[in-house]
């Protein structure tokens, strides 16, 4: 089968790589905005607020390898689904967590997925994560890219604003 793409945002970018590159069948994840009105916005203007986009990931995999419904598993475990203001340290509209969807068929296994997570009863909080059609993608700057791997040190104090305790209280990772 060929290659498709998820797009997901949860929060920082430079935050939602690493849980995600290391999965095999993941063959690229862009950092990114998606979601606004302006063509190629810079990081400068998505951080101002005026620009209507989301901060988010596009990730390439192989379906072959790792499915859709896998990659939704893998992002309700990064990214908190009770907080539609941001997540974690980051606060704001273009932190918000939405899932993009590409098709008919991601939109229903996102759905059925956020369906079963509500129902899960691992929340006491609303599930309110935003499934919504995908819009342009546009390719943060260079020095965002794989920023985990090239800023160690800035990463893990980003890492340090709550996901991670987030993931130990609700995963247990």
């Amino acid at each position: 089968m060929a290659e498709q793409t998820a797009i997901f945002a949860g929060g920082c970018f430079w935050c939602m790589v690493q849980p995600f590159d290391q999965y095999p069948g993941v063959k690229s994840v862009v950092s990114g905005y998606t979601g606004g009105h302006v063509a190629n916005p810079t990081y400068a203007q998505v951080s101002s607020g005026t620009t209507g986009h989301t901060e988010a990931v596009k990730i390439t995999f192989d379906p072959d390898q790792l499915s859709y419904a896998q990659l939704v598993d893998i992002y309700w475990q990064v990214a908190d689904p009770t907080d539609a203001m941001g997540q974690f340290q980051d606060r704001g509209d273009n932190y918000r967590p939405v899932i993009f969807v590409n098709s008919e068929k991601q939109r229903q296994i996102a759905e059925k997925s956020k369906a079963q997570l509500a129902a899960s009863g691992k929340f006491t909080k609303p599930i309110v994560t935003q499934i919504e059609s995908a819009q342009p993608f546009y390719a943060a700057e260079d020095y965002h890219q794989d920023f985990y791997k090239k800023n160690p040190e800035r990463y893990a104090m980003e890492e340090e604003g709550g996901r991670a305790e987030y993931q130990k209280k609700f995963w247990g990772r």
